[in-house]
């Protein structure tokens, strides 16, 4: 079945949490004793209605305070489709969460409170989902039974979005408008009666038909090999297979490849599934690899199609998340994790910070501090083979990590 990724996105407070608990309790996703935990919270809140919120608020400091504060992955199915929702938080000082969140998501929901319209945080969640090259979002315009459900309310808000959009870089996003209640279920999985003038599909009728050509990027193959495999039996005795996960597009038996960094050719011989043999091997599908000619390729070696080779260098600039306590400064050096490829990297020059609100950058930056997003170029130890980020999403990606306390400091997007 397939499985589609959601990243949700909004401000403190409008009401994410409620919009995928109410998606949980309509698709009849939530446990008995989930729904009776949340049952009996509510009334011990003095609640006439049924707080969605707990379903992923997590945390008790979340449920105190009525906040989500972490990224929570919520996983639901319908006879369709498997999901996984990334309910990420909606505070500034939380940016970074939501850049995780995003990350590996093929869908995003933009929440925009009825009564409040497009505001400075609604710039920020666009341009992180534009940065990301998220392919499709939805904007779902929450709490319309505290505006009466108004057909002018929601247009104005819709054509305010509007100009937002027409400042992006990323042209090829699918953008669908749906005026919903989170609390009430208005348009939500169910069809509203109170919104007679909205025509359209329901926010889960929506992502039922999403097509895989809709939402992922397309580009060309890149075949990072993660593991060598050479079975220790007789009956299996030469075998010696390259395992690994296809990204950007698909591999088919006969195609010519070249083994990176050595720039070695051969042609694939045999493509595995599990145990079955397959003809092609699509984007995303993970597979065993075995190649005509007996050449040296090693974990975090790269095989693509002649005629298809990404850049190789032991530099480049990038657009950097930061996510750190400590400040990233010049001259810094981290561990840059590409794929599976691990190299030592120096921060070359902090060209200029990059305001997500859609209101310019900021030059003469010496530092970055956690949250902040840049341009930003680092000089390698030894060279990768890379994408830029808006021609192929995984290749085109890294991670930097503190050497000293091994943990993950910023994410990147190369230019």
């Amino acid at each position: 079945m397939e499985v589609l990724k959601i990243a949700t996105a909004g401000s403190v407070d409008d009401g994410k949490s409620t919009l995928i608990g109410r998606i949980l309790y309509d698709t009849k996703s939530l446990t008995t004793d989930k729904l009776e935990a949340i049952e009996k919270t509510s009334k011990q809140k003095g609640y006439d209605y049924l707080d969605f919120s707990l379903a992923t608020d997590g945390l008790v400091a979340e449920r105190e305070q009525g906040i989500t504060i972490d990224v929570a992955h919520i996983y639901f199915s319908t006879p369709y489709k498997s999901y996984i929702i990334a309910d990420t938080p909606g505070h500034v000082e939380y940016t970074r969460n939501m850049v995780t969140g995003a990350s590996t998501s093929q869908a995003a929901i933009i929440l925009i409170d009825a009564r409040k319209g497009v505001i400075e945080q609604t710039n920020r969640h666009f341009f992180i989902n534009n940065l990301l090259r998220i392919k499709d979002v939805i904007v779902a315009i929450n709490k319309m039974d505290l505006v009466d459900f108004s057909e002018e309310i929601y247009n104005s808000i819709k054509a305010d979005f509007e100009e937002l959009m027409s400042k992006r870089d990323y042209q090829e996003q699918n953008i669908t408008f749906i005026p919903v209640s989170a609390l009430k279920g208005d348009n939500v999985v169910n069809h509203s009666k109170n919104t007679p003038w909205y025509n359209g599909q329901t926010l889960l009728e929506h992502l039922e038909q999403l097509d895989r050509k809709d939402i992922y990027n397309t580009g060309t193959p890149r075949f990072p090999v993660q593991y060598v495999i050479r079975p220790k039996t007789e009956e299996f005795h030469d075998f010696r297979g390259f395992a690994g996960k296809v990204y950007g597009g698909e591999l088919k038996v006969g195609d010519e490849v070249v083994a990176l960094p050595s720039e070695t050719r051969s042609k694939i011989k045999d493509i595995y599934y599990y145990n079955e043999k397959c003809q092609t091997a699509s984007r995303r599908s993970s597979v065993t690899i075995t190649l005509e000619d007996e050449i040296n390729v090693s974990r975090g070696d790269m095989l693509v199609k002649i005629g298809d080779l990404p850049t190789i260098d032991k530099q480049f600039t990038a657009t950097i998340s930061w996510m750190d306590a400590k400040n990233l400064n010049a001259g810094n050096k981290y561990v840059l994790q590409h794929g599976v490829n691990k190299v030592l990297a120096r921060v070359e020059n902090i060209h200029h910070k990059i305001n997500p609100d859609y209101s310019g950058i900021e030059e003469d930056i010496d530092s970055l501090k956690i949250n902040d997003i840049a341009k930003v170029t680092f000089k390698l130890n030894k060279p990768i083979f890379f994408d830029a980020f808006k021609n192929h999403r995984t290749n085109g990606s890294f991670i930097l990590i503190d050497a000293q306390s091994n943990s993950t400091v910023g994410a990147g997007f190369i230019s």
